[in-house]
């Protein structure tokens, strides 16, 4: 005879009601630039709070016909937090939907560290980023054997500011192939402080929307970066991409070369 507490049937059934709030990150914009898991969790969404000024609104045509929508462009972290932690612990699977990826200028880490202080798991979904994005829809490398071989991700100060360490004019001393987010706003000086490390026909990607309905994409030099910007009356969801990788060239990498012997091919 096998005797089961009601305790212990109780405790387990609390546990499977027991999901993490999940984090997901949409990617540029595109459905089909969603990760498969990040497809899975929308599908399984019963809440989906999700950042509707900057999500493709197609992606939340994913979650089932019953899951509760709730837009977040409105709302402070003071109101997100208690939607959050409430749905939760009614036992319901909670997708917090973040545009591009998780990692890069999301702000979860104040919501999870919210969520941790109320004991609610997390799980994290990263997306597609609009640098990623972006090279891909130009069919180009940012990292060119013999030209740039580091890719740095940053921003103009702006409103909010950055460290004085990663101020525009030590990332663009690099000559990295530089991606600047929320920048828009202040392009005359980035584009200043630019060709003070750049040569002024340095290409520069200007992507508006990569991946949306409504994409647009042009590649001009650094010279010309502010103008057209400003042409097109460009202050946000728009991503400049600054690399001498973007004129191409027929370099080749070592990876691929007879000369070169590795592991799975040693030499003869």
């Amino acid at each position: 005879m096998v005797v089961v507490s009601t305790s212990s049937v109780a405790a387990e059934s609390n546990q499977q009601l027991t999901h993490p709030v999940c984090f997901v990150g949409s990617g540029p914009g595109a459905a089909d630039l969603l990760t498969l898991r990040a497809a899975e969790r929308l599908r399984q969404a019963d809440v989906l709070i999700w950042t509707d000024s900057l999500v493709c609104p197609q992606i939340t045509e994913l979650v089932p016909d019953h899951c509760e929508t709730i837009r977040t462009s409105t709302l402070t972290l003071e109101e997100v937090i208690p939607l959050l932690i409430d749905r939760q612990r009614k036992g319901a699977h909670v997708v917090r939907l973040h545009d591009g990826d998780t990692a890069l200028y999301s702000a979860i880490n104040e919501q999870i560290c919210a969520l941790s202080d109320a004991e609610i798991p997390v799980e994290v979904v990263p997306g597609v980023s609009a640098y990623q994005a972006t090279a891909a829809a130009l069919s180009s490398e940012l990292t060119i054997p013999g030209v740039v071989q580091t890719i740095v991700l940053g921003r103009a100060g702006g409103r909010t500011g950055v460290p004085a360490s990663e101020e525009l004019d030590h990332l663009a001393a690099l000559g990295a192939s530089l991606c600047l987010y929320l920048s828009a706003r202040h392009v005359e000086e980035v584009q200043t402080t630019l060709l003070r490390h750049y040569p002024d026909d340095t290409p520069v990607a200007i992507a508006h929307r990569v991946s949306w309905p409504d994409e647009w994409i042009t590649v001009v030099p650094l010279r010309e970066m502010a103008r057209v910007s400003q042409d097109r009356q460009l202050i946000r969801t728009t991503l400049y991409l600054v690399s001498p990788a973007l004129r191409g060239g027929e370099q080749r990498s070592r990876l691929y070369s007879p000369d070169h012997d590795h592991l799975f091919r040693p030499r003869r």
